[in-house]
């Protein structure tokens, strides 16, 4: 368990951002994970089974570089090896939150490939995007209880092109996105979020053949 004045600007950044995506429906029941980068390389992380709508510090803990527990007794989110992939593959990146809201699911179910998004203004919210006019491509991978299978496959992908945006779906799972901080991780998920629902929206709205 973490001691209370442990990393407390990181503990009460996460648990502010799960109780933003709880009270939106973006993390029910158990789902979704949480991270923090720390100063010496290793990073806060949800435990396991926990609701990321009421988080507190004895539901956080810390895995090392590797997403080893540096604490055995406790149990890190099932997913800690993609948490840890982005952290060595993106040394800019000081946060990873994963949601599991409904759009984001049943839009990665919709499509068999990756989601272009393209004339939304709300695109602004992702770092590197300066208009409305430029296409973002969302990678869409497929879902797999094999955390290393997933990560493999995200490391093939984001190492092989910086044009990416900071994040992903996992078809019939939910979101990933990250940022320098947690401040602009939560500014991704809440865009992509955003962006996410408009695409489904316009899903719907077209018509269908019987």
């Amino acid at each position: 368990m973490l001691k209370p004045d442990a990393f407390a600007d990181e503990v009460a950044a996460l648990c502010q951002a799960g109780e933003r995506f709880g009270n939106r429906q973006w993390t029910m029941a158990t789902g979704g994970n949480f991270s923090a980068r720390l100063l010496d390389g290793t990073f806060l992380i949800t435990r396991s089974g926990v609701d990321k709508g009421s988080l507190s510090g004895d539901r956080l803990m810390v895995c090392d570089a590797n997403g080893t527990p540096l604490d055995t007794e406790l149990q890190p989110s099932a997913e800690t090896p993609l948490h840890a992939l982005l952290y060595r593959l993106k040394p800019e990146v000081g946060s990873v939150l994963h949601t599991h809201s409904i759009t984001t699911t049943v839009l990665s179910r919709s499509t068999q490939s990756d989601l272009s998004m393209c004339g939304f203004e709300m695109q602004k919210a992702l770092s590197g995007v300066l208009s409305h006019e430029q296409r973002v491509c969302l990678p869409v991978f497929e879902n797999t209880q094999d955390m290393t299978i997933l990560a493999s496959q995200v490391e093939r992908r984001f190492s092989s092109t910086e044009s990416l945006p900071p994040g992903f779906l996992v078809r019939g799972h939910g979101l990933y996105a990250w940022g320098d901080s947690i401040a602009q991780a939560v500014r991704h998920v809440e865009g992509f979020e955003f962006l996410c629902a408009c695409l489904w929206q316009e899903h719907l709205a077209r018509p269908h053949e019987n």
